[in-house]
């Protein structure tokens, strides 16, 4: 087995320019955020609660290449427990609960915000992930053209 010395992925800079920019990086994450398609703000971005559809259904971006795997739950647990262990710490302190209680309340809450979190953490995740490019040269291309009508009227 040769080894050979790890290289680090630069972009083909003599690669044509795609024909449609993408939003600005902070409306990609927005429009994410809300579950709609990062590109165009219109098509959904998910096909169930965490599945995310093949494209978009409106300007046919490609989100079949994208995968946030450990992203979204790692940001969502960061996020609750910088919200609600503070308040956890705050409750012991102040009238000293049984342990029964602590896990009674707070187990139960970090579970359903933790649930509600996840979506739409997933789909900014989605946009960043969209808006940056991190696949490199094994993309896509991530806006197809939309398939247009003709004019004649024959479909």
């Amino acid at each position: 087995m040769t080894s050979q010395p790890l290289r680090r992925w630069e972009p083909d800079r003599a690669a044509e320019p795609r024909g449609t920019e993408l939003p600005p990086f902070m409306t990609m994450i927005r429009r994410g955020l809300r579950g709609r398609c990062p590109v165009c703000g219109e098509g959904k971005l998910f096909a169930g609660f965490l599945t995310i559809a093949p494209a978009c259904d409106r300007c046919g971006a490609a989100f079949a290449h994208i995968h946030a795997d450990d992203a979204p739950p790692y940001i969502v647990i960061f996020l609750v427990g910088h919200l609600l262990v503070p308040v956890i710490f705050w409750v012991e302190k102040t009238w000293m609960p049984p342990m029964w209680l602590h896990m009674a309340l707070w187990l139960p809450l970090f579970t359903i915000i933790c649930t509600l979190m996840l979506r739409p953490v997933k789909g900014a995740v989605l946009g960043w992930m969209l808006r940056l490019g991190p696949l490199g040269d094994t993309a896509e291309a991530t806006i197809a053209p939309r398939p247009s009508a003709r004019a004649d009227g024959d479909a």
